[in-house]
Parts: structure tokens; sequence; C-alpha cells
């Protein structure tokens, strides 16, 4: 594998770069409600107040490629409750086809407070005993919507818990043997499994089956047990497979990695003020699902995955310069006019 470094121009987006008509996206996993503190910098049991939010991962990159102007469907459970029928129409009024919704009458839309602590750390306090995305069950899959895909995305919030775990595996072998390329972005929230080794077991479990993988740095010395995120050996030798297509690493503002099978390199980030980076991962991940559901030539291209990440990190920065994650999310206008500045 050449190393390639970050020279070559990748900031020169033009409509040709990211075309978005590529076949629909399927995004499967979890989606809540989050409650953010009305004021920053405090602990959850010293906020005044909180607003509530859309959340949850894959939602937030159905939304996201929607906004890009790309086609995707979101595939999951939420209660027959005020909040989950709220978070369906937020799901409708961007345009994401939401028929592989389902709608539990017995257990309660998953909620999450968030809070950006004074020293910078994330704080989570979930409510799902059960929630009703942990409930849904491999017969109440739209296998169809699932068989029409380019891509499947997915999480690892999925892989806690019975019976959304069987479906989870159940929805991803759909997929796979109707040719879709698998796009996993674990998301680490270790609150949620019952202990630090069940999360590693639990996210590797389906690690050889992707095609494309997202990790941050944070995750990757989680999953190794400790060894440097930056060292190309380590994450060669321990995270890449054979059957990976392309592994990309986030270092936040830093911008990214990138790995294939034949090259290498790194783009670099995109300098805005941040005010808020709840979301940011998830529209990185929307601007490289979104040019990929359009041109898989970036596997084998380097330049035009250069471009492809450029977008993304242009995603990622935009979400940053306004609060929440969904009302945040860019479209393409934004993109290209950002990358025009």
């Amino acid at each position: 594998m050449a190393h390639v470094t970050s020279s070559g121009k990748s900031n020169d987006l033009t409509n040709d770069n990211c075309k978005g008509n590529g076949g629909p996206v399927v995004c499967f996993g979890e989606m809540l409600i989050d409650f953010v503190p009305t004021v920053g910098g405090v602990s959850l049991a010293e906020a005044p107040a909180f607003q509530k939010a859309a959340g949850g991962a894959p939602a937030n990159v159905a939304v996201g490629i929607a906004r890009l102007g790309g086609s995707s469907a979101f595939v999951g459970k939420v209660g027959a409750d005020e909040f989950g029928y709220m978070l369906a129409d937020i799901l409708k009024r961007n345009n994401v086809d939401t028929s592989g919704i389902k709608f539990d009458p017995n257990a309660r839309t998953a909620l999450a407070f968030v809070t950006l602590r004074a020293d910078g750390e994330r704080e989570f306090l979930f409510f799902r005993n059960p929630s009703a995305d942990m409930l849904l069950q491999e017969s109440e899959l739209a296998t169809d919507l699932i068989k029409k895909a380019k891509i499947f995305h997915y999480g690892s919030i999925s892989l806690i818990h019975e019976p959304c775990k069987s479906a989870h595996l159940a929805a991803m072998k759909i997929a796979k043997d109707s040719g879709c390329i698998l796009s996993y972005d674990p998301n680490l929230r270790l609150a949620l499994w019952p202990s630090a080794e069940a999360a590693r077991n639990g996210i590797k479990s389906v690690w050889d089956q992707a095609d494309v993988i997202k990790i941050s740095e944070d995750e990757i010395t989680f999953l190794t047990g400790g060894d440097d995120p930056y060292d190309d050996d380590v994450v060669l030798k321990k995270l890449f497979h054979h059957n990976l297509k392309l592994l990309i690493v986030t270092e936040g503002s830093g911008g990214c990695r990138y790995y294939t099978q034949e090259f290498k390199g790194r783009v670099a980030g995109v300098k805005v003020n941040a005010v808020d980076t709840t979301g940011a991962g998830d529209a990185f991940v929307s601007g490289i699902i979104y040019n990929l559901a359009s041109d898989q030539s970036i596997f084998q291209n380097e330049e035009r995955l250069r471009k492809a990440l450029y977008f993304a990190n242009v995603c990622g920065a935009i979400t940053v310069t306004a609060r929440g994650a969904i009302p945040a999310l860019p479209t393409k206008e934004a993109v290209l006019q950002f990358a025009e500045t």
C-alpha cells in the first residue's frame, strides 16, 4: 500500500464531484429524544432546564443524506406516543422515507439527557427500560425497502439488546444478499452496554462484514485496548480487514484519515467557530455516504475519494456552527457555497 500525503487539492468541489443521484440509503437503528440543557457547561444535575431535540445517529444520517439531496430511508422502532409520532414527522418533513418505522403501543420512545460539562466531557443519562427501539423484531423488518437499498448504514447500539440485535443481524444479511454496500459507524456509547468488554465484543462482532467503517480516535483506543490511534500500523493490523473497501478515522476539527486496499492518506479539517459539536460525526457520515451512493469509483480513485472526504469534512464543520444535530445539518448548496469561500 503506497502512502499518500495530503498534497493534491481536494477542496475544489463542484456539482460534478457530488452528483448524489445514486440509489437509496437505508439507515437502521435507534431514534430518540435528546434533552439538552438550555445553558452550556453544566452537569445534568446543575442544568436549570432542558430543550428537546430529535436524536439517534442512524436517524441523523438519514436526514443528513436527504438534506444533501440524496435518497434515504429509516428503519427502526419508536413508541406509539407523542415523542414517537414527533420523530417520524421530523423525518417525513426532511424527505426521509418512513415506511420502515414501526410504532410500539407497549413501550416508550427512548429519551437521553445529554450535556457538555465545563471540563469538555459529554455526560449521558438514558431512559430505556426497555424503550421501543430495543424491541424491533425480525418479523417487523421492511425487507423490500432494505433489498432496494444501494447502501445499508447502521451503528452498534442496536446490537446491545434482543430482539433488536437479531433484527439488526437479519437486516444486514438481507442487505448483503441484495448486493448492498454495508456502512458501519460503531458510535460507542459505553453507558448503554453492560460492560466495556461487552461493548468491545459487540462492536467487533459485525466488524468483518462491513464494506465501509467510520471510526473516531477514541474508539480506536477503546477497541485496541489502549493502542496509539495515530499509528497506521495499529489501524491496518488491528482494524483493517480483507473485506473492507474503506476505513475512515475522524479526528474532529483535524480532519480525517482514510485507508483502502490500495492507498491511504489524510484530508485536513476545515476551521470554523464551533458552537455545538452534536451531530458533527453524523453530518460527516452523511456527506461521505451521499457521495458513495452515486459514485462507487471512489474506492479505487483516490482523487475522487479525497474530494468526497473534503465534502464530508465541510458537512461536519457547518454542523458545529449551529446548535442541535438535525437543525444544523447542511444542504448541498450550503456545502458548495462554503467550499468556494
